[in-house]
């Protein structure tokens, strides 16, 4: 029981951090280009976006992954 617990909040908080991540690094990388092209935040809106998006699209395929692994099974 305790493994499972342990599992399922090791696969909430990568989740989280999956979708955090990408969400931030999309944003630094937008700020980067703004500064660069002299746009009005509208890189780092996209880019907020664009990581938010491939977070959870990452996210979504490690969901698909533990699902046809057999879930939180022990074994």
């Amino acid at each position: 029981m305790w493994r499972q617990l342990f599992i399922a909040l090791g696969l909430v908080l990568e989740l989280g951090l999956t979708i955090v991540v990408s969400g931030g690094l999309g944003w630094w990388i937008g700020l980067w280009l703004d500064s660069r092209l002299g746009y009005n935040d509208i890189m780092s809106i996209i880019g907020l976006i664009l990581g938010i998006v491939g977070g959870l699209f990452t996210a979504y395929q490690l969901l698909q992954k533990v699902m046809a692994d057999g879930g939180f099974k022990d074994g």
